[in-house]
């Protein structure tokens, strides 16, 4: 009888676990929880729909839980939508969020726009959030020289509010600090004296409002408060400064050229004068030579080789006369009397 029993008992315990496998197995892939919280609040889809998107790969949480709270929002949205716009690799929720928030500050903002938003990279909740409540962006330190050669530095607080229409194909934050930072520069540049700037620093701001510089950005600038004004170098004083030294390098460097040449030229002179020197040498080594060659050619006398020598004498001991002490020393006591 046991073994009736335990045989009876075997078969139906594995249909207990085959039905729990089939059941868990059908629970995981048909979402029924979900499609009981949809019809609780009042969405009505079926569980073919929630089927259909497991089969094409789309989470059924992902579409029913953003469609149940814009129902809820009163916003007139479909399943065929919230699908397309996930299967397009966006954020569903956030732009279902995004939605709301606009419907509530009186914002015109369709699901068309939100979603090309969203896919175009930018957070559609945060921009609606900005245009609610303006954004302030700090620029950094910006240095500019007036006119009188004086260094400013200045930084501006921009407060700009997000601008829906734009969002699409719209420069950043980026744009705005540089279009902001060229303004400020152009303003002191501008200026004659650097105290006009520092007596007024509206003048920046009115300046960059002006240029519009929200033109083709996804901001609507409403303000420019000028944080800061400091005076920096005295950058007209260095520059002249460093002109000068440069000039003295140019001049010293000429200088050292032409002192260069002149030695050239020296050293050039002496080689000629050594040149000339030695062809005086060389002629007056010859003059024996000749003399010796006119004698025996019979072109130059024993005689008139002897006057020629008495002359020369002659000369020498006038010369000798001419550069002796006792007369150098007559000369000189002549010249202080």
């Amino acid at each position: 009888m046991g073994s009736l029993v335990a045989g009876g008992f075997l078969p139906i315990v594995l249909i207990v676990i085959l039905v729990f496998i089939v059941l868990s197995v059908f629970l995981s892939f048909v979402p029924i929880m979900l499609w009981i919280s949809a019809l609780a609040s009042g969405v009505r889809i079926g569980i073919i729909t929630l089927v259909a998107m497991r089969l094409r790969r789309v989470i059924p949480a992902r579409i029913v839980n953003p469609l149940i709270k814009a129902r809820k929002a009163g916003l007139d949205l479909n399943t065929n939508q919230l699908e397309s716009h996930f299967l397009s690799g966006g954020n569903v929720d956030r732009v279902v969020d995004a939605l709301v928030a606009a419907q509530r500050a009186n914002i015109p903002l369709g699901f068309e726009r939100a979603a090309a938003i969203d896919l175009a990279g930018r957070d559609v909740l945060q921009a609606v959030q900005m245009s609610v409540n303006p954004k302030i962006i700090e620029t950094p330190v910006v240095a500019a020289v007036a006119m009188d050669g004086i260094e400013l530095k200045a930084k501006a607080k921009v407060t700009v509010r997000a601008n829906i229409d734009r969002l699409v194909g719209g420069a950043g934050e980026e744009t705005i600090i540089a279009r902001v930072g060229e303004g400020i520069v152009t303003t002191i540049g501008s200026s004659k004296l650097h105290k006009d700037v520092l007596e007024n620093p509206d003048r920046i701001s009115q300046t960059v409002l002006n240029k519009g510089l929200d033109a083709g950005t996804a901001f609507e600038i409403l303000s420019i408060d000028i944080a800061d004004v400091d005076v920096g170098k005295n950058i007209g004083a260095q520059l002249q400064t460093d002109q000068a030294e440069a000039d003295k390098r140019i001049a010293q460097a000429k200088a050292e050229e032409r002192r260069a040449m002149a030695v050239a030229l020296e050293q050039e002179m002496k080689a000629r004068v050594q040149e000339m020197k030695a062809k005086v040498v060389e002629a007056e080594a010859e003059v024996p030579l000749a003399m010796a060659e006119a004698l025996r050619s019979g072109k130059l006398g024993v005689m008139d080789y002897y006057n020629m020598q008495n002359i020369m004498a002659d000369t020498n001991m006038r010369q000798s006369f001419g550069h002796s002490p006792e007369k150098s020393k007559g000369i000189d006591d002549e010249k202080k009397m």
